[in-house]
């Protein structure tokens, strides 16, 4: 199936959108989680009708689907549980996206034969969990708020940084860019791309007061969303982090009075609604993007990888973030021990990994390998932690908490 044409975009999304209505219909039925069953429905159609499989270019997916998902998500953020946990969230965004990299690497060079600096690109695409993934499984998950809040900005935030690591280890692989000149380019882009959406948030609260109109308001956040996203990435910043950080600007002055009360109503459910249609069509081309078959050749890698990915993770958790945890003074700010699990469960990769993948460059010495290894990673990412998220949250979390949460 080519996206190529403006005729096929069309059909493209009238057959997403229906398959991902009748998906949710059936989802209600079943109770398989919903990603999980919208990207079996896109491989399975792919098993069907090869002539499905869909070539998608990454910008599709980088311009078209996240920045609606991570600017709905970012302005629902609840900004004191964020405030409460900004210290994990910076090490899970920066360093653990960095770490997670380099062990993907070691494991992929040491156990599978993958060149070093091939097996960082692979854990550069793979070191994100993926918004769209994480998102759209905590919502229906009614965890405590903090607890979906941190998975929810860990996953906002170590997104764009990861798509970041990505373009500096593709220059340096180039030969365009020492280890220190990487280094600066990250930390720049970073810090850049947040002072983006500082400003972008800031104007747009701004502008949304001059007006009682809801509608305007609301055009004024659709604005904001891919507004942002577009100018940071022309800069060359990162338009993921840019939005998201705009889209939690903007909250807390569209909350502290910058819009109506009947506004605020209007984009909650709007954005709802776009998330939701924006999840369910992501996930649906995610599973017609892959190709199953091909993913035989790669089956040793991609095991490798699989347990390179969950390790680094857990390391991540158990090694740093919980023992950090229990070192705080205050125990209104520590969380329950059993969030590790669930924490570490909710990292799933996805739309990002597959669009990074996708964009490699035809040249890259073994592109084919590096991109099955990504899929098959990404496929059992969606499927089997999709698929056991549910019973681990129903065992780490006490039911007293979750209905307190209610």
């Amino acid at each position: 199936m080519s996206l190529d044409s403006t005729t096929g975009l069309v059909e493209l999304f009238v057959v997403l959108v229906a398959i991902a209505t009748a998906a949710g219909l059936v989802f209600r039925r079943i109770g398989v989680p919903y990603t999980v069953l919208l990207v079996v429905v896109g491989l399975g159609g792919v098993v069907v009708a090869p002539g499905l499989h869909a070539q998608v270019p990454p910008e599709v997916i980088l311009t078209v689907f996240l920045p609606g998902l991570v600017f709905e998500s970012g302005y629902r953020l609840d900004i004191d549980e964020l405030r409460n946990s900004w210290g994990a969230i910076a090490f899970l965004a920066v360093p653990g996206v960095l770490i997670t990299a380099v062990i993907v690497a070691g494991v992929l060079s040491l156990a599978a034969g993958v060149p070093h600096e091939l097996g960082f690109l692979v854990g550069a695409m793979l070191a994100a969990t993926d918004p769209a993934a994480v998102i759209a499984t905590i919502k229906r998950l009614r965890a405590p708020e903090r607890l979906s809040t941190l998975i929810e900005a860990e996953s906002v935030f170590n997104d764009g940084t990861a798509i970041v690591v990505f373009t500096v280890a593709l220059a340096a692989l180039a030969g365009g860019q020492t280890l220190t000149g990487a280094a600066v380019a990250l930390v720049v882009t970073v810090v850049v791309s947040a002072l983006i959406g500082v400003v972008a948030g800031i104007v747009a609260g701004r502008v949304v007061n001059l007006t009682d109109d809801h509608l305007i308001e609301l055009s004024i956040t659709l604005v904001l969303a891919y507004g942002t996203y577009i100018l940071a990435d022309s800069w060359h910043a990162s338009g993921i982090i840019a939005t998201v950080v705009a889209a939690i600007t903007f909250g807390i002055l569209a909350r502290r009075g910058a819009m109506t009360e009947r506004a605020q109503e209007a984009v909650e459910t709007v954005w709802e609604f776009a998330a939701f249609l924006l999840t369910a069509l992501l996930f649906v081309l995610v599973g017609l993007a892959i190709d199953i078959g091909a993913l035989g050749t790669a089956l040793v890698p991609i095991v490798w990888g699989i347990i390179a990915v969950v390790g680094a993770r857990a390391l991540l958790f158990y090694g740093v973030v919980g023992p950090a945890n229990r070192l705080l003074r205050a125990p209104e700010h520590r969380f329950p021990a059993g969030w590790l699990n669930v924490m570490i469960a909710a990292g799933m990769r996805g739309a990002v990994s597959v669009a990074l993948a996708l964009s490699l460059p035809p040249d890259i010495p073994q592109r084919a390998l590096l991109v099955e290894i990504a899929f098959g990673i990404i496929l059992f990412s969606l499927v089997v932690q999709g698929l056991a998220l549910d019973p681990i949250i129903h065992r780490s979390i006490p039911q007293e908490a979750k209905r307190a949460a209610d």
